[in-house]
């Protein structure tokens, strides 16, 4: 399977032609240049031809240490590790000045480069389109990113150069995670086959998630930098921790909602929220000057409703003067805060040094198998019966609420269901009772629950069923006698 990087100026449609490609919304489109700052990389399919593409940040003719400057060393990093690269020009645009300067570092450093003017639909590109003779690398494509125009060109062009790389193909490993997966009544579920564990880092902006990926990637894979909010799509990376595959979300920083007023910034907390339902174990990353906001709060609590299980990590612990004294009032802030993931881990680390992440590592596999824990239903039933004789359930209006017996019925996350009389006649603290029970006694420390309180009625099934008609041969023997014979 070849890499296909998609490279050129801002604002020429380079997103959105990573989004034909694959099929998906996936990249952040907007009017105005410059959205795109990280380096994306999907699978895509044209036709029977499948091959990995990278959407790149555009192109700036700056070389210094700023924001541009440091996006343009990250796209000519995709260009050196793609096997193709597409260069978009905007034909409406006609070739610029900038475009002539990239040309020249195309050709000095891919080895394959294809030239498509888009935007070229109707007439309006014609001049700009035959203006990209002049780059040198080729005949130009005439392609429509935002209206499939030209596909078919492009894929014509890449199809004799994916030939050489036929033998590098391998099968597609991005599969969707599951959860919500059913348990059997002994407490089983089915196992698939293994697939990367699915983990999300989020929390506000410049609390380090881009540079934790990184630490943790061992390479500088993401943009990062004293800026607040760098980066905008949610960015998956796929690694292998500790022998464990892994797929790593790095999400765009979430600031409060009033605050959010930028049309892209609101794309990008979406796409961050919808990293956070896509993953398994959600790692919330918090600034260890400033921890526990209400934005953090906002955020784990937003993960717990997900039900996606939680890890908060607490980042620039190597500034931290008196660490231990400074651990246990982060530990007692975070269980009066959120009593809902009471018993969480809360893992101190520096993506700076890479301090701590062993016990990240931890954490997150603990958090997992929490996650996925199964319960049968003889325990279960054994564990209820305690809990009612310590406890019994009030009796609101003098009617008895009988806790009949309990069954999980799933997995990620737990979830229980117990058979009861007046089912909406349980009071919420008693649900807690019963929730902080379980967390207790089979070890669930900081995952999700989910309670369901089910009717079971005391009456007879067959109470209000009508006489049953008598038989054909009953009848027969009403109308002959008990002593006749048969004729």
């Amino acid at each position: 399977m070849f890499t296909l990087a998609i490279v050129g100026r801002p604002n020429v449609g380079k997103s959105t032609l990573f989004n034909r490609l694959v099929g998906r919304k996936l990249a952040l489109v907007d009017d105005q240049p410059g959205v795109t700052r990280d380096l994306r990389e999907g699978e895509a399919r044209l036709a029977d031809l499948r091959f990995r593409v990278i959407d790149t940040a555009g192109l700036e003719d700056v070389t210094d240490d700023s924001l541009q400057g440091r996006m343009r060393r990250l796209t000519e990093r995709a260009v050196d590790m793609a096997d193709i690269c597409l260069f978009v020009i905007d034909s409406r645009a006609g070739v610029t000045p900038t475009d002539q300067i990239f040309a020249g570092i195309l050709r000095r450093r891919a080895a394959h480069v294809i030239v498509a003017a888009n935007k070229a639909e109707g007439s309006a590109g014609d001049s700009g389109a035959l203006d990209a003779y002049s780059l040198g690398l080729g005949e130009p494509l005439r392609i429509s990113a935002e209206h499939g125009e030209g596909m078919a060109d492009l894929l014509e062009a890449l199809r004799p150069l994916a030939q050489e790389f036929a033998a590098r193909a391998t099968p597609d490993a991005a599969e969707l995670p599951r959860t919500d997966v059913a348990v059997d009544e002994d407490g089983t579920a089915p196992d698939g086959p293994e697939r990367p564990l699915q983990i999300a880092i989020v929390g506000r902006p410049n609390a380090g998630k881009s540079t934790l990926v990184n630490r943790l990637l061992g390479e500088d894979r993401l943009l990062t930098g004293p800026e607040a909010g760098i980066t905008r799509d949610a960015i998956a990376v796929e690694m292998d921790w500790g022998g464990r595959p892994v797929r790593l979300f790095d999400t765009a920083g979430m600031r409060k909602r009033a605050k959010v007023q930028d049309k892209v910034e609101k794309l990008s907390v979406a796409d961050g929220l919808r990293a956070v339902r896509f993953a398994e174990v959600v790692v919330v990353l918090l600034d260890a000057e400033i921890p526990f906001e209400t934005q953090d709060l906002r955020i784990a609590d937003l993960a717990e409703r997900e039900g996606r299980a939680v890890v908060v990590a607490v980042n620039k612990w190597d500034l931290e003067q008196e660490p231990q004294a400074r651990l246990a009032e982060l530990r007692e802030t975070f269980d009066r805060l959120l009593p809902q993931l009471s018993g969480a881990p809360l893992v101190t680390l520096s993506a700076k040094t890479g301090r701590g992440l062993d016990r990240l590592r931890t954490a997150v596999l603990k958090a997992h198998e929490v996650w996925n824990r199964r319960v049968t239903t003889a325990r279960l039933n054994q564990w209820l019966a305690a809990m009612v004789a310590a406890h019994p359930p009030p009796a609101p209006g003098g009617r008895r609420i009988k806790m009949r017996y309990a069954t999980q019925a799933k997995t990620r996350p737990p979830g229980f269901v117990v058979m009861c009389s007046h089912p909406d006649k349980v009071p919420e603290s008693y649900r807690r009772y019963l929730v902080n029970g379980l967390r207790a006694d089979f070890d669930m420390p900081g995952t999700p629950i989910r309670l369901t309180l089910r009717s079971q009625s005391d009456k007879n099934p067959y109470k209000d069923r009508r006489t049953k008609q008598p038989s054909k041969l009953k009848k027969h023997i009403g109308r002959t006698g008990r002593g006749s014979r048969a004729v």
